[in-house]
């Protein structure tokens, strides 16, 4: 049983000193033992904290990341980024997918992401047909996330309308369109595909893509601890056109259609009313926040401070990745509450001062509910996924434990990540990953061809 010693942990109860870790077969934490002896063991180099769960991914538009930041003869916003998604999605075969995921995943690990939620919706081929194996492109993102070692929790996606009241499907995104049959005999097909550190939930794109018939019908047929993901009040335009539609706010709207619990992750939920706000804080729903992708789109600002304070539960993803970074995620979070309120650090909890801390204990939790896997502790029964911040560092190794994420998340970044394992594995060592340099390579050839 491998035995490794961390001089600093972050455990549940807070930082911990001279602490003990057994990993079993499986991965797993076996015990944790504070205050002992390195005896025997692997040691650590630096501050161990848990690894961070990423709870929205999109991972083929890694490839066109930094490429929509070009003014076009319009006012730019989300609809004209979506624009140029659409003719990226076109031009994308299977193996490219592969490529271009198993590259972010290695980006992610190294800035220590430990497990991502792909949430998953380009099913077909470039014409709208479903593959000769429907589960082809989800097996793809399967084997990237193994071949890199990261955890993961396929969320394939149902996506049937282009717009409220079932308006049908443009041709910009005949490739993503299932009905409902198809997407339940999809289910079957993709769990197959899945190893031991991954596992299935269940996604529906957005309101303005599925009908109400749908989401109880799927929630119905399906298992009801499966993780649920929706997009969700993003955009004005989207809370606009569903008042329009239906007299009622989309985050209403969807609690008045089904019974929103602990097991739901609404993403983004940016234009959220306080009444809104308090719904989700009471449910247990997560919050899916995408700080980076939100800003670069111009969506707005979620009213962090006041769904904390209600007891709602967050986590953060990377989205569309033009960042691939936990630390800029969290920051961003902080910030953006300060530049609204015109106030310094804003998301405290009432037994925990130190922002960093903070932030990133509940990120912790809430991504770990979002991808209903065990991970995002470092205690008994829960994988082994940490991190190991490089204790060298100047900034890291000057400041007591509780000011370690402060340092981390607010003065430093993804070079300060030095180790990361997942499921009792090393994937990264002294800030390399073992297969970053030919992953590298063939993503430079995948995007040579898609942008050409």
């Amino acid at each position: 049983m491998p035995i490794f010693f961390a001089a600093r942990a972050l455990l549940p109860e807070g930082w911990a000193e001279n602490v003990r870790f057994e990993v079993d077969a499986r991965g797993y934490l076996h015990s944790v033992q504070r205050g002992s002896t390195p005896s025997g063991a692997e040691l650590l180099q630096g501050p161990v904290v848990p690894g961070m769960p990423n709870l929205h991914s999109h991972a083929f538009q890694r490839a066109m990341a930094g490429l929509a930041e070009v003014a076009g003869a319009t006012q730019d916003s989300f609809w004209t980024w979506r624009d140029l998604m659409y003719r990226m999605v076109g031009r994308l075969e299977p193996e490219h997918l592969e490529v271009v995921a198993r590259q972010l995943y290695i980006e992610m690990l190294k800035a220590g992401y430990t497990s991502v939620a792909e949430f998953h919706y380009v099913h077909n081929d470039p014409q709208g047909v479903p593959y000769a194996n429907p589960a082809e492109l989800g097996g793809r993102i399967a084997q990237a996330a193994c071949s890199a070692g990261i955890g993961l929790t396929l969320l394939p996606v149902l996506y049937s309308y282009s717009g409220f009241g079932a308006a049908a499907p443009s041709e910009g995104q005949r490739r993503f369109i299932n009905s409902t049959d198809s997407y339940l005999s999809l289910l079957p097909q993709l769990a197959a595909t899945l190893d031991d550190t991954q596992r299935l939930g269940l996604c529906f794109h957005s309101l303005r893509a599925v009908s109400a018939e749908q989401l109880t019908t799927v929630l119905g047929a399906t298992d009801a601890r499966w993780p649920v993901h929706i997009h969700i009040a993003e955009q004005q335009k989207e809370v606009n056109d569903c008042l329009a539609w239906s007299g009622r706010r989309p985050i209403e709207w969807l609690y008045d259609q089904v019974a929103v619990d602990e097991r739901w992750c609404l993403v983004h939920a940016t234009h959220a009313e306080p009444h809104e706000v308090a719904l989700m804080a009471q449910s247990r729903a997560v919050a899916g926040l995408c700080l980076t992708t939100e800003a670069n789109l111009g969506d707005g600002l979620f009213p962090a401070t006041d769904f904390l304070a209600a007891g709602g539960r967050f986590g953060i993803g990377s989205d569309s990745h033009v960042s691939v970074s936990p630390a800029e995620e969290l920051r961003w979070l902080e910030y953006g509450q300060r530049l609204r309120d015109q106030q310094r650090n804003r998301l405290v909890g009432a037994q925990q001062r130190n922002v960093g801390q903070h932030l990133y204990e509940q990120a912790l939790h809430g991504g770990a509910a979002a991808l209903g896997q065990p991970v995002g502790a470092l205690s008994v029964g829960q994988r082994a996924d940490w991190v190991v911040l490089d204790g060298a560092d100047p900034y890291l190794s000057s400041v007591p434990a509780e000011s370690v994420l402060n340092r981390w998340l607010f003065a430093g970044g993804d070079r300060q990540v030095r180790d990361v394992m997942v499921g009792g594995r090393w994937v990264v060592q002294a800030g390399r990953h073992r297969d970053e340099a030919a992953s590298a390579t063939e993503f430079a050839k995948v995007l040579n061809t898609l942008l050409a």
